[in-house]
């Protein structure tokens, strides 16, 4: 496992020099050894050419790539010992599954790094119990289904126990939602019991956000925030982190509306989950018109226009529901108030 630190840009033209001719504009971080990590964003964000970048596939135009202080910016994969995982599985369909996942350490062998065959058997033997292939280590590869084959190329990625870190690139678009969720699990328990150092590519929050420990958010080729889940959903740094994590996203609405915003301030973010109705003309609420009042099942959804904006709250069963066409007061100012110029966070 090794500790990655990043200091680079990105692009993909000559000369670059505006913001819009770079891949990844220029960011600084690091992904400590042992920690399980998440890129997430659009597509088109830059996340999978970060991805290319720490793994070696590409070389960053500008700046370095380092393993435990070591610069490897010209190193490639086989020599950083990276392990990546794809959207769509890779393996050997005339290969059985104990010899799919053994071919990483027989290759290792060849490359002068030998380990024994009782050594292979049992790292085998670990990961397939572990991704609960045990029962079929001796099926043949071709007659499996998709996500049997995922599980596969995972556990591939997973088996060298000298590896620095194991990178994947949406490797759970392919797979039923279910057994999404079952192969989140998984890896969540296999980084407990391995300690490797994780990287996961994703455009969906909800993998990123139960995956990994630090999730790093970016939009148009910039890494706007790092940060936990918690940190993610109680204090976006950027506007774009609250639009893009949560469901529905953050409410945002002229910080002028709110008594009490910060000088300057030019939007107020609020979660919907903070958002609850008050009493006419109460202080921090501003009043609207109910435009969706929608069942959810555990709570319900409410759309409010105020002025020019929308503002969403979600509501408990247990309260008196408005009604569309309703006037209402809602409470938008309050300690998880987040206020923003520039799209940045105002400490």
């Amino acid at each position: 496992m090794a500790r990655i630190d990043l200091d680079l840009a990105h692009a993909y033209r000559p000369h670059p020099k505006a913001d819009g001719d770079y891949a990844l504009l220029p960011l600084k971080m690091t992904f400590e050894d042992g920690g399980a990590y998440a890129l997430l964003g659009p597509s088109g964000c830059g996340k999978t050419t970060l991805l290319n970048i720490v793994s070696g596939l590409v070389t960053p135009s500008q700046g370095s790539v380092k393993f435990d202080g070591r610069d490897v910016t010209a190193a490639s994969p086989q020599q950083r010992n990276i392990a990546q995982v794809f959207q769509f599985p890779v393996v050997y369909d005339t290969m059985t599954v104990a010899e799919n996942l053994a071919f990483p350490l027989l290759n290792r062998r060849k490359s002068g790094r030998k380990l024994a065959d009782g050594e292979i058997r049992q790292r085998v033997g670990q990961i397939a119990e572990m991704l609960e292939l045990s029962g079929q280590l001796d099926q043949r590869a071709a007659g499996l289904a998709a996500d049997a084959k995922q599980k596969i190329s995972l556990g591939r990625g997973l088996v060298r126990p000298d590896v620095s870190a194991v990178l994947f690139d949406e490797p759970l678009t392919v797979i039923d939602p279910h057994l999404k969720w079952q192969l989140r699990r998984k890896l969540k328990q296999i980084h407990h019991e391995l300690k490797l150092t994780l990287v996961y590519v994703t455009h969906d929050q909800v993998e990123a956000l139960t995956f990994a420990d630090e999730v790093v958010v970016m939009t148009r080729g910039r890494a706007v925030q790092i940060g936990s889940a918690g940190e993610l959903f109680e204090r976006p740094a950027h506007s774009f982190v609250g639009h893009f994590i949560g469901s529905p996203g953050m409410n945002f609405l002229p910080a002028a509306l709110a008594p009490g915003a910060p000088a300057g301030a030019t939007l107020l973010g609020v979660r919907p989950e903070y958002v609850t109705l008050a009493a006419a003309g109460a202080a921090g609420a501003v009043q609207g018109t109910v435009t969706q009042a929608q069942d959810i099942g555990t709570y319900w959804l409410v759309a409010a226009k105020v002025g020019a904006a929308i503002v969403r709250a979600r509501l408990g069963t247990g309260q008196a529901i408005p009604t569309v066409g309703e006037s209402v007061w809602l409470s938008i100012a309050g300690t998880h108030t987040c206020y923003y110029r520039d799209e940045v966070l105002i400490a």
